[in-house]
């Protein structure tokens, strides 16, 4: 069965196991895919690479709210009525 791997880089779990870091900066920041028996078993992120990513995900989670917020009335107030 074929297996889409969404990396450019990959390494084995024992190649993994035998250079943790050395694996990791194969990816050159990128995401290096661990496969296990030839299909991928998961993905090996840099602390850096995943910080963006969780921000980059938390900036469209925001983004989804303000634009649902766009279209609720508008209240005008006066700042001397607070």
């Amino acid at each position: 069965m074929a297996h889409i791997v969404l990396a450019e880089i990959t390494a084995s779990i024992s190649e993994l196991k035998k250079n943790p870091m050395g694996t990791v900066a194969a990816g050159e920041g990128a995401a290096v895919a661990i496969l296990n028996r030839n299909e991928p078993a998961f993905y090996c992120v840099p602390a850096r690479t995943y910080e963006a990513m969780l921000e980059r995900l938390e900036d469209m989670e925001l983004n989804a709210i303000a634009d649902a917020r766009a279209n609720d009335p508008v209240i005008k107030v006066n700042l001397d009525d607070l």
